[in-house]
């Protein structure tokens, strides 16, 4: 490795480490799972699909977008970029089998960080029993991380957003809120309640859940990444069909309910309307299996999403990009 004894610092930055450098360190010693035939150092990865299909999604998180380091170390950016793409995968109804990264940055970012970056998507994956295979590495001058996750659906279907039918049962799977919380908390200067804030940083997907739906019979599912409202809005509008959600169908946890009253808010309303905690949300002809909680129903009607059968005012009922 270059060194400047002038400059001690600059030795530690992607600049003095180079990019194969870089992919030389977080790649060193990981472990793959038995999906991975053959991993990063090759042109390109080979990753198993035994029943013949790859359930594929991807996601770009940009620093003062998705992020932010005074507010996230590096290793839950790199957990939480990961989360997003592995948790589209379980809502296909498939299970993660492997990562792709492809990673934008200022030649003078610290080594340090793009090693925690990395570490927080190995961290991921390996949650998931997902590798990472493969990826890209070029300058920018805004830190930037795209994931691709790639899964294997075991021979089943995949389950869409299209499927949900008049009379099924809308159940969601995975803590719901909390994200947008923390959110709220970091947004006016706080670091505390831990548990909230750290729930903003990174997300905890109920990854088996997905398969598990798939399994139980699900018509249609979807991660909440945008918010309840707004995800199962997405379902309504690909099904056809109407969803009314039941707000008492909701126990608020005790420790938003406390951040609610600190900020005057109603948390309920993050429950239906916070994104990025990637829980998920599925439509079941029956009642739904265990660890899943029902929450609404589908009918007949118009496609939108209702609570207690009324069009939802709290504002903003989900996240858009381009609206905000």
């Amino acid at each position: 490795m270059p060194t400047s004894s002038a400059h001690p610092e600059a030795e530690n930055t992607l600049a003095s480490l180079g990019e194969f450098g870089l992919i030389a360190r977080v790649t060193a010693g990981r472990s793959q799972p038995a999906a991975t035939l053959l991993g990063p150092g090759d042109d390109a990865a080979v990753v198993a699909a035994p029943d013949g299909r790859v359930v594929a999604c991807t996601d770009v998180l940009v620093d003062g977008v998705h992020f932010r380091l005074d507010w996230s170390t590096p290793e839950q950016v790199g957990r939480k970029a990961a989360a997003a793409n592995l948790a589209d995968v379980a809502a296909m109804g498939a299970v993660p089998t492997a990562l792709l990264v492809g990673l934008a940055c200022p030649a003078d970012t610290p080594v340090a960080t793009l090693e925690g970056l990395a570490d927080g998507l190995w961290t991921e994956a390996g949650i998931a029993s997902a590798g990472v295979v493969g990826g890209d590495v070029v300058s920018s001058s805004q830190l930037v991380v795209s994931v691709t996750a790639l899964g294997t659906l075991e021979g089943r279907a995949p389950v869409t957003r299209s499927g949900a039918r008049p009379g099924d049962v809308v159940a969601v799977c995975g803590r719901l809120g909390w994200s947008a919380a923390g959110l709220a908390v970091l947004g006016r200067g706080f670091r505390s309640p831990v548990a909230v804030v750290g729930a903003h940083r990174v997300p905890e997907p109920p990854y088996p859940a997905g398969p598990a739906a798939a399994r139980a019979g699900a018509t249609s599912m979807i991660d909440v990444s945008d918010g309840l409202l707004a995800d199962l809005g997405h379902v309504a509008v690909a099904s056809g069909v109407l969803i009314d959600v039941r707000s008492a169908a909701f126990a608020v946890p005790a420790r938003l309910a406390d951040v609610g009253r600190a900020l005057g808010v109603d948390p309920l309303h993050w429950l239906l309307t916070g994104g990025e905690d990637h829980a998920l949300v599925a439509t079941f002809p029956d009642a739904p299996p265990e660890g899943w909680t029902a929450v609404g129903a589908v009918a007949e009607g118009a496609p939108q999403v209702r609570v207690d059968g009324r069009e939802y005012t709290g504002d903003p009922s989900g996240w858009d990009h381009f609206t905000r």
